[in-house]
């Protein structure tokens, strides 16, 4: 009996020990469970409060999609308060562009998924915000129970990329496409064109003689003038992404509303005809017109490089033969544009081989009959066409700019072979040698001229350099240059007169020895009254300001005749003598024989 309640008393004392063990562990294990829920609280507590000061732009999203706190650097972007944001759905901050995309990330993420996107988040005036955003689970005892959202403004960076965007395919002056996108928007008409068998036109426009509005009025004008011509370019073509323009004074477009070359043609002059109205730059008033070539293309058709290479060649074409017109490209203006490379090419290898030389063409006094001067002429000894004359590769040589350095060879072996002759003990008589438009315009004209004179050791007198009608109109400039010349003693003559000026009050003003009357005017005087009066007319005018005329082109009797009987003063052509070389030219000197007017041998040897 003892043994038993022995045994009880352990047992009970045993069952005791182990329960107030378990009531200690239990009581561990509640105070370790609030202590741990007390350290998550703080850390959320202070992980949360400094959320809200973060400079990063963060979002905590609970998992039902309501927003449970935000940093206060995204506040501004959304326009809002922190007050006005919790509780909201995130939806209520999502733009409806972006409702399904938004929807999409939250679902992902709660899934444990990492999101990177770009979406649109809603400002509360409104406004849509371009917005990166990375998305992360939000994580809290060992649960999901959210998402973070990192987010990003791209409006700025948006901004900046729309800005260089811009730059690269627009003209920041008149808002038109540029270039580039104008041959990537062919490129596609294009490919739609042949795809469906319709056709496309390109035009290629300049504004005839822009330069002169920049040099009369300046640059401010200049883009004042290109603003109102885009204006006007868009009025007809009202689909801007079809208009581009391309530098300077040059715009093209595209256009496909056409069945026939011919109506492609008038949709071009109904665009020439929006720039017969003048354009008010700053208060003045100008008139402009414009030159545009055109090139269609359907069926197989080049690339959008090369349609707009016809096009830029048809205009090219049409400005060698004038201005303010439409020219529709042809094969045959390729082959035009080749041989004119392929001359310019020849003609710097002329220069440098030395292939240019001289002829010379006495002058008469027709009340004499004698020598009184020569006419330097140039001519080209090519070593496969034989010998070129100067009509051939004169304005190939003015539009490469090769005229300036032939020009001045002109001058010098001209000077030379007359310094020669000298030397030589045959009679002095001037040398005329023309000048383009660009030797003039050069600013050290006159200074050059000296220089070759003293190189040659040629008195300035013996020189005689003749100018064009387009060089004397501009009057100011021609009048500085021109004294300057007189004063160095060098002749002037005005070459080719009556090609097309009416004003001739410039003749007054400039120191002018001599005018040259235009051969097409002599060459009909013994047929067409109005020639005979026009040559008349110039005769008498020179005189009456004291200047002396010269007669190009004579060839006959009857021409001389007429011209002796209203007392022209000189003449020139194939009635004394055509261009000699400069060996035949220099022995016509040593002869020193004037030429008999009467002499009906001379009337023979014209014909030939």
């Amino acid at each position: 009996m003892d043994h038993w309640r022995a045994a009880a008393l352990a047992a009970a004392v045993i069952g005791a020990v182990l329960l107030g063990t378990a009531a200690v562990l239990l009581g561990l294990l509640r105070r370790e469970r609030q202590r741990s829920r007390a350290i998550a609280s703080v850390v959320d507590s202070e992980w949360i409060n400094l959320l809200k000061d973060s400079p990063i732009s963060l979002t905590i999203i609970n998992s039902k999609g309501v927003v449970e706190n935000i940093s206060r650097q995204l506040l501004p972007m959304l326009g809002t308060s922190s007050d006005r944001v919790f509780g909201l759905h995130f939806r209520d901050i999502i733009h409806a562009d972006s409702a399904g995309q938004a929807a999409s990330i939250f679902a992902r993420t709660l899934r444990g998924e990492k999101c990177v996107e770009d979406i649109k988040l809603l400002r509360a005036d409104g406004v849509a915000i371009e917005a990166h955003v990375e998305t992360s689970p939000y994580m809290r005892e060992g649960e999901i129970a959210g998402i973070v959202v990192f987010t990003q403004d791209q409006s700025d960076q948006k901004r900046s990329m729309e800005r260089i965007r811009y730059m690269a395919y627009y003209d920041d002056m008149t808002g038109l496409p540029n270039r580039r996108f104008f041959m990537n928007r062919l490129t596609e008409r294009m490919h739609a064109a042949a795809q469906s068998g319709n056709s496309v036109a390109v035009w290629y426009m300049d504004i005839d003689r822009f330069k002169l509005v920049n040099a009369s009025y300046g640059r401010d004008y200049g883009d004042m003038l290109l603003l109102q011509v885009a204006e006007r370019l868009t009025r007809w073509f009202p689909d801007s992404s079809n208009i581009a323009r391309v530098e300077g004074d040059e715009f093209v477009g595209m256009f496909a509303d056409f069945e026939q070359d011919d109506q492609a043609i008038r949709q071009i002059e109904g665009l020439m005809k929006q720039f017969e109205a003048p354009f008010e730059l700053g208060g003045v008033m100008i008139h402009v017109t414009v030159s545009v070539g055109l090139a269609t293309c359907s069926g197989d058709c080049p690339d959008a490089n090369g349609l707009l290479k016809r096009a830029d060649t048809a205009l090219h074409r049409l400005k060698e033969n004038g201005r303010n017109g439409c020219l529709l490209y042809e094969p045959a203006f390729e082959h035009t544009a080749i041989n004119k490379l392929t001359l310019q090419h020849e003609l710097m290898e002329a220069m440098s081989r030395r292939q240019f030389l001289l002829y010379y063409q006495p002058q008469y006094d027709l009340r004499s009959g004698r020598l009184v001067g020569f006419e330097a002429l140039i001519r080209w000894r090519h070593p496969e066409r034989g010998m070129i004359a100067p009509s051939h590769f004169i304005p190939a040589a003015e539009e490469s700019g090769i005229i300036m350095a032939l020009g001045d060879w002109v001058l010098q072996e001209a000077c030379r072979q007359n310094r020669i002759w000298q030397r030589a003990g045959l009679p002095s008589y001037p040398i005329s040698v023309n000048l383009s438009i660009r030797q003039f315009a050069q600013p050290n004209l006159v200074e050059r001229i000296a220089e070759i004179l003293e190189e040659t050791g040629l008195a300035a007198p013996y020189l005689k350099l003749e100018i064009t009608e387009s060089i004397a109109m501009d009057v100011e400039r021609a009048t500085a240059i021109l004294e300057s010349l007189s004063d160095l003693g060098v002749g002037i003559s005005v070459d080719d007169f009556g090609t097309g000026y009416n004003s001739f009050s410039y003749l007054k003003r400039l120191p002018i020895d001599c005018l040259k009357i235009v051969r097409t005017f002599v060459r009909d005087i013994h047929q067409d009254p109005n020639d005979r009066a026009i040559v008349a007319a110039i005769i008498a005018m020179a005189h009456n300001l004291q200047i002396g005329v010269i007669a190009e082109g004579v060839v006959t009797e009857e021409q001389v005749l007429f011209l002796q009987q209203h007392a022209c003063d000189e003449m020139q052509g194939y009635y004394g003598s055509p261009p000699l070389p400069a060996e035949e030219a220099g022995a016509m000197l040593n002869r020193d024989h004037g030429l008999s007017i009467s002499d009906p041998e001379n009337n023979n040897a014209a014909a030939h």
